[in-house]
């Protein structure tokens, strides 16, 4: 029960940083004229280059902190205050996500957009890179890796099935329908990026006491 506890618990803070469903109008944008087996070839490619970054990010996460010194209470206030922004973006009733022109054009002139935007940085985005290296900080065990592995290999399954339906999801849902459901993975979100802010404000300022109590 304690792992699946801790698999349902990764796959929640995850999914939302991913969110796949704030994506369908953006991917029928940027493949629109696409034939429908090259949509799904680069919906695979782009799940597929998201959960290495994911997991690259959870494996190296520990170590990009010690390299440029960042403590942890810095990257949960940093990753919560743009995580915070995203959300807010979600609440917002206007197109959350939304590309310029000019990228939406750059996108639909290249033959691969799996990487370049979709892998990076509509799916896995300084925000959810900030959650995966968060995870790692946590990990104590290799069965905490694996079931951090295991949520992101789960929420990427789901978002290529998403990205593959994009069309029957707009068509069925209609713009209420997904404003309403990213609207719910908006609040999740920002819900998070408080948590995390709390989390790194309260261990920023334990660090301080403990110092000073320990200069007196």
């Amino acid at each position: 029960m304690s792992i699946l506890h801790d698999l349902l618990l990764a796959f929640i803070a995850i999914l939302p940083v991913v969110n796949p469903f704030s994506k369908p109008p953006i991917f029928l944008s940027i493949t629109e004229g696409v034939a429908p087996d090259e949509q799904r070839r680069q919906a695979f490619k782009a799940c597929l280059y998201a959960f290495i970054i994911l997991i690259v990010s959870l494996l190296a996460g520990t170590f990009i902190l010690a390299f440029f010194a960042i403590t942890l209470p810095a990257l949960q206030i940093a990753g919560g205050l743009i995580i915070a922004r995203t959300g807010f973006q979600m609440l917002n009733p206007q197109k959350e996500h939304a590309q310029s022109v000019h990228e939406e054009q750059e996108a639909r002139d290249k033959n691969d957009i799996s990487f370049v935007p979709l892998a990076m940085p509509l799916l896995s985005g300084p925000g959810a890179i900030a959650v995966m290296i968060n995870l790692a900080t946590d990990a104590t065990a290799i069965t905490d890796w694996i079931v951090t592995a295991l949520a992101s290999a789960a929420v990427c399954v789901i978002t290529y099935f998403v990205l593959v339906e994009s069309l029957s999801l707009v068509r069925f849902l209609g713009v209420n329908g997904m404003n309403a459901l990213s609207k719910l993975m908006g609040f999740l979100l920002l819900s998070l990026a408080i948590q995390f802010i709390i989390n790194g404000t309260t261990s920023a300022i334990t660090h301080l006491i403990a110092t000073l109590n320990a200069a007196s």
